[in-house]
């Protein structure tokens, strides 16, 4: 499932888009660019971090919407900052707090507990 957003979506769509999409994926990565060409150096360590310990992950690309994805998931995390990290359907963190899981070598358990 990749969604290909548009600057036209509302902010009602996007935050259903948000909704489902951390429902239906174990992981998932809120981030700028995609996992090929990352559009920040947050969202490329994020992306870094959780390929050393997963294969499959969604991401979905916030910048065509950007504030309307920062309005939705601050909704689910209190944070306005991206990347963001939901394992089954919980907020884990941005790119630092991976960076600190993975340190304290608790990062694999935290991407696996699905």
């Amino acid at each position: 499932m990749t969604f290909q957003p548009g600057s036209d979506l509302s902010a009602d769509e996007v935050k259903q888009r948000v909704d489902d999409t951390i429902e239906e994926n174990d992981v998932v990565l809120f981030m700028k660019g995609n996992r090929l060409m990352p559009q920040c150096g947050y969202s490329m360590r994020a992306v870094e971090l959780i390929s050393q310990h997963r294969e499959e992950f969604e991401t979905v690309d916030v910048l065509p919407a950007l504030d309307q994805y920062r309005a939705a998931l601050s909704e689910h995390s209190g944070w306005e900052t991206i990347p963001q990290t939901y394992v089954n359907g919980e907020f884990v963190g941005g790119s630092d707090i991976l960076t600190e899981l993975d340190e304290r070598g608790e990062l694999e358990a935290t991407l696996d507990s699905s």
